[in-house]
């Protein structure tokens, strides 16, 4: 970013520092789509919403379908969406298949990892809406803000990715296309497909958190899943809708309600958050949750531990101990 900073200029203006500072961001670019082993093109933009914004909104598609347990920036970015519910931690593939049945050719949003509960939606080895979409001549828009750098991308006509979730800077992300041609291009920079000019210091930090984030080696300093599952579950109930990930966990204290869980543990130096981050302010019953079905009592007790890209094991140990004192 200091690399960036020092060679500041529009990189769309001709000039010499111009052209030098196209150049720089077209090397960042490059190294986002080596690290993430994208084949298609990138699209920065100013995070993972104004990603999902593009791709819901400009999609060459008739018809906009996301999941029932998406994140809000879905549903503003295209409110005409239809809502596709879950079952079991999965999409409901019946309800899927009705809607491809429907003239018109379809987008559907689908988290990688569900941002409020760590359910894998889209399994390394696969799902069938991945088939389905396929299939029926759609267009598949992954959102992998919890996953990207993590673990290798999902099969997916486009792809959103957000910098800050793997340790990268705020306020750049990108949207991953297989091809311009899936979407409606706008004019102004990235290829006409993004308006604004570009952050080249930003572009160089995620590229620079990429390459050191060594995708694929999460966790390495801390407990699997399952052992800080159990840590959880001395007390609370850990909420397992489908596949969990290994680093996004959500938890039900028997007693404590999620507000007053985010003061307590505030105040002993953790910070969780209760539902999405992004609205954990919200005093609102989560629409995820409920959506995946857990009753509205049950999700006021929750709130969501995650490990970040910087979490030791002192932290976990720390944290074990600070869980287990909540009464």
């Amino acid at each position: 970013m200091d690399e960036g900073f020092a060679i500041w200029a529009n990189p769309s203006s001709p000039h010499a520092e111009g052209r030098k500072a196209k150049e720089a961001l077209e090397d960042a670019r490059a190294r986002v789509k080596a690290a993430l082993g994208w084949p298609g093109e990138v699209i920065f933009t100013s995070g993972a919403s104004e990603a999902l914004a593009i791709g819901m909104g400009r999609a060459k598609a008739d018809r906009r379908l996301a999941s029932a347990v998406e994140h809000d920036s879905v549903l503003r970015a295209a409110p005409d969406s239809v809502v596709i519910p879950v079952a079991d931690g999965a999409l409901d593939l019946a309800a899927l298949k009705e809607q491809l049945a429907q003239p018109g050719k379809a987008v559907l949003a689908l988290q990688s990892v569900n941002s409020e509960t760590g359910t894998v939606m889209i399994p390394h080895e696969g799902t069938p809406a991945q088939e389905m979409m396929r299939d029926a001549g759609g267009l598949l828009l992954a959102d992998c803000s919890q996953s990207a750098g993590r673990v290798p991308l999902p099969d997916a006509d486009m792809v959103v990715v957000s910098a800050h979730k793997l340790g990268g800077p705020i306020g750049i992300g990108a949207l991953l296309v297989r091809d311009y041609a899936m979407l409606e291009p706008t004019g102004g920079q990235e290829r006409g497909y993004r308006a604004g000019t570009e952050n080249l210091p930003a572009a160089l930090g995620f590229a620079a958190a990429l390459e050191a984030g060594d995708i694929g080696s999460w966790p390495t300093t801390y407990p699997d899943r399952f052992e800080f599952k159990d840590i959880l579950q001395r007390k609370g109930e850990v909420l397992c809708p489908g596949p969990q990930c290994s680093h996004v966990l959500s938890v039900a204290h028997p007693e404590i309600s999620a507000q007053a869980l985010l003061i307590r543990l505030d105040g002993m130096g953790f910070a969780v958050s209760a539902g999405s981050a992004c609205s954990s302010g919200s005093l609102k019953p989560s629409r995820v949750l409920k959506a995946f079905g857990i009753p509205d009592d049950i999700a006021g007790r929750t709130i969501r531990v995650s490990f970040g890209w910087n979490t030791t094991l002192e932290d976990v140990n720390a944290f074990e101990k600070a869980w287990e004192s909540l009464t």
